[in-house]
């Protein structure tokens, strides 16, 4: 009789404690699995939502501030050498090398104008492009998809007394109010919103622009490297990163990724000794099952190879429940968990990986219990009989 029948017969006799021991398997791998995939899904959308939550990049016009003295009296903080943006450098973004890392580029002219009797801030922007890097509004209305619409800031709105469908003469011609934005505390209350060659007009400044913002996907890339090449393609602009958003989407998804792997590793530990305990338990009741194999010939390596081929074939079968398992607890608990990140298709390798994983933490958890089995001498086994 060869091993492996000798093996398998043991667990036809236990059917409770193999059953037992899957299902321990079963559930230590596919709570790993799960995690892993979760922590994925989780990733996808930390990453999605803070990488499109607003401007990442700032491009300004490049320039150069002096201090000097002139006829005795300090003039400090002098800028010279001021460059100028240009709508086209808006374009010039999307030729460097890392543009599909770059979710929208909205240039900006930004200027003081005379609008129905009232001095206000008037922004000239791309509005579609402008609507991706400021996720975060809210407005009564929609936002403006046309020349010939315009967006009231809140502050603006209560001084012009205009509301979403009123109209408002803008460089000559009159121009339909899409929406008012809800309050942000920031300079876009007072503004005035109209398509960016409206306001050139307006403002007499042709082409002209006064920054562009940059929301870039950078979630498998240094943002320092898209800086770089936008420096490249710009060199009389002055390119920086917004860091503290970098930092926190960075953050987070370093938090999630660092808590999957030390829970499934907890999880995955407490597995292998369920497993040990189990296997020890076996072969404490087949003392006389083992004395018997040792008085008719069978040597300490054959022994405790057949303990350990029971936990190779029981921790297979665990893993590859467990790898399902896993899929399907995924599947249920990831719409809950990340709403607009989704889990692809089930991954062949990862299911290999889980059944070999499986297979390692069974032959680990065997080592001492099949140490113990092939130690065990004929004479003291035999006693029990």
């Amino acid at each position: 009789m060869q091993l492996r029948d000798i093996a398998w017969a043991s667990l036809r006799r236990r059917p409770g404690r193999a059953t037992f021991t899957v299902a321990v398997v079963a559930i230590s791998v596919g709570t790993a699995i799960a995690l892993l995939l979760l922590s994925r899904v989780m990733q996808a959308e930390v990453a999605d939502e803070l990488d499109r939550f607003g401007a990442n990049i700032i491009i300004t016009p490049k320039s150069q501030s002096i201090d000097l003295a002139y006829g005795g009296i300090a003039v400090a903080g002098l800028t010279v050498d001021v460059q100028q943006l240009r709508s086209a450098d808006a374009d010039a973004v999307w030729t460097i090398p890392a543009r599909k890392n770059i979710n929208a580029v909205a240039p900006r002219l930004v200027g003081a104008s005379e609008v129905d009797g009232h001095r206000v801030v008037l922004i000239g922007v791309h509005q579609k492009e402008e609507a991706k890097v400021k996720s975060w509004w809210q407005a009564d209305g929609r936002l403006a998809r046309s020349s010939d619409e315009i967006m009231l800031g809140a502050e603006a709105a209560r001084l012009l007394e205009r509301r979403p469908g009123d109209t408002l003469e803008l460089a000559g011609a009159p121009r339909r109010i899409s929406a008012v934005l809800h309050a942000t505390g920031t300079i876009d209350d007072a503004a005035v919103f109209a398509d960016l060659e409206s306001v050139q007009r307006a403002l007499r400044k042709p082409g002209e622009v006064n920054m562009i913002e940059v929301s870039a996907l950078c979630s498998g890339c240094p943002i320092e490297h898209i800086v770089y090449e936008i420096s490249t393609a710009l060199p009389h602009a002055r390119v920086a990163p917004i860091r503290q958003a970098v930092a926190a989407r960075e953050r987070a998804v370093r938090q999630f990724t660092q808590f999957s792997y030390a829970l499934s590793a907890v999880v995955l530990l407490v597995g292998t000794l369920v497993v040990a305990a189990t296997l020890m338990a076996s072969v404490v009741e087949r003392t006389q099952e083992i004395g018997i194999l040792r008085a008719v010939g069978y040597r300490k390596a054959q022994v405790g190879r057949i303990v350990v081929t029971e936990a190779v074939w029981i921790t297979a079968a665990g893993g590859l429940f467990g790898w399902i398992a896993g899929l399907a607890a995924v599947r249920l608990l990831a719409p809950v968990m990340a709403e607009s990140a989704v889990p692809g298709a089930p991954d062949p390798v990862l299911g290999i990986v889980a059944v070999a994983g499986a297979i390692v933490l069974g032959v680990t958890a065997a080592g001492y219990p099949a140490v113990r089995a092939a130690r065990m001498e004929p004479s003291s086994a035999l006693r029990h009989l």
